[in-house]
């Protein structure tokens, strides 16, 4: 079965087969993100109901989302597929690594970062499984398991050539978008971000920007980096980040982001995306930066308001937006 395969175990030749991190910090923190590991899978995993895939801010329990049948179908066939091939090479990083992005993509979270973890244990000098850790940590709301991982990741790819990462889902152009190194800086810039230490994330999103190799990873950059600034009342640098943004610029999978840039840039008005954000699928994306719009303008009612509508369902959990916008109403309720 899969869960026998991901199981962790810490070897005691861990180092073997791999590299080993280079310095004595990078060495603290691989120690640090190899402490913190999940429960091993059990043998056989509790239904969905009975088991809470992660705990939202405020304690609730978040489960897998339901998939329209066509979907789920499709991406369990997908998991299958690469799971026969992990069983027939075992020592593969690359086919242990499809294993767990297949179960994130089927909301699968807690057996991704087993998977993920598992992976550290066979090839602890490769990134991509700190990476992909990291991420599935923000989206289980462990940010502090989430950093080190990201922070190693960077350690691991330093003095590194980049390169392309290989899409679970393609998009209609059958074109990569994001690279290694821009997505470890990335979800770390937002792992800080998520903590509210917005002057932690801000090198971290120019980074990320700086490895942009096409408007899409740029426009998402930039409209992080762009709240970053204002959550911190850098008004000038937010308005510099704004004049980067084009209106040829070519975007292919980020159109959220690059319409909520023009939005702040008073190209777009905030009904015509509310509109927009309340199609399905799009409200934590779109809420979320239309809400963070409405407090930068001073209508904290209205915006609060479409925070709480954000986190009021539970198909979206996972999105970023959906995340930022639970972190910003618990540090408001802390704050009164």
């Amino acid at each position: 079965m899969l869960e026998e395969h991901i199981r962790f175990a810490v070897p005691s030749h861990q180092h073997q087969g791999g590299v080993p991190p280079a310095s004595l910090p990078a060495l603290l923190l691989w120690l640090a993100a190899c402490a913190a590991v999940p429960p091993p899978v059990p043998a056989t995993p509790p239904t969905p109901a009975s088991r809470p895939e992660a705990l939202s801010m405020f304690g609730r329990p978040l489960y897998r989302p339901r998939l329209p049948p066509d979907r789920e179908a499709r991406l369990q066939a997908q998991l299958d597929s690469a799971t026969a091939e992990f069983e027939a090479e075992p020592n593969d990083a690359d086919a242990l690594l499809w294993v767990g992005r297949r179960l994130a993509y089927l909301g699968h979270y807690r057996e991704a970062i087993a998977a993920y973890t598992r992976g550290i244990a066979m090839h602890p000098g490769d990134a991509r499984f700190y990476r992909h850790r990291g991420h599935r940590y923000l989206t289980c709301r462990q940010f502090d398991l989430a950093i080190p991982d990201l922070q190693l990741a960077a350690t691991l790819v330093d003095g590194r050539p980049d390169q392309t990462e290989p899409d679970g889902e393609p998009n209609p152009a059958g074109e990569p978008r994001s690279t290694l190194h821009g997505n470890i800086y990335y979800h770390l810039a937002l792992a800080h971000y998520l903590r509210q230490e917005f002057a932690q994330a801000v090198p971290y999103w120019i980074r990320a920007r700086s490895l942009a190799r096409n408007d899409d990873m740029f426009a998402a950059s930039s409209y992080w980096l762009y709240l970053s600034y204002r959550k911190l009342g850098r008004e000038a640098q937010a308005a510099q980040v704004l004049q980067t943004i084009r209106p040829d610029m070519r975007i292919g999978e980020n159109q959220a982001y690059y319409d909520l840039l023009r939005l702040f840039r008073g190209e777009l008005q905030p009904d015509a995306l509310l509109a927009e954000a309340r199609a399905p699928g799009r409200l934590a994306t779109y809420g979320y930066g239309l809400a963070s719009w409405y407090l930068f303008n001073g209508e904290k009612a209205r915006g609060e308001q479409l925070l709480r509508e954000i986190i009021s369902g539970t198909v979206d959990w996972a999105a970023f937006g959906y995340i930022a916008a639970e972190t910003e109403l618990e540090r408001a309720g802390r704050s009164l």
